[in-house]
């Protein structure tokens, strides 16, 4: 599915226009990750949540020239599914 297809779903289903849709997709976007850059997790119930994972620094293999090398610690986001969409989904 496309942006645009999901747009028209949204905005039909909310009763608005496409392009208030899409700015509130757009400030949903933008609020989540201001809480995730702050390092709070953000529970959606029905949906799932989502929240920032620290990864370790760890050790690996280049696998063009075969030399160890390290991967850096890093933070990435991670979404958990919730109960109900994954029974949705099933």
């Amino acid at each position: 599915m496309k942006k645009d297809e999901f747009l028209e779903m949204l905005a039909k289903k909310g009763g608005v226009s496409k392009k208030e849709a899409g700015m509130m997709l757009a400030a949903f976007t933008d609020t989540l990750t201001d809480c995730l850059k702050k390092g709070n997790a953000v529970p959606l119930p029905g949906l799932g949540t989502f929240e920032v994972k620290h990864q370790k620094k760890r050790n690996g293999i280049n696998p063009q020239t075969k030399k160890p090398m390290v991967f850096p610690a890093k933070k990435a986001p991670k979404f958990r599914a919730g109960k109900a969409l994954k029974e949705a989904v099933m």
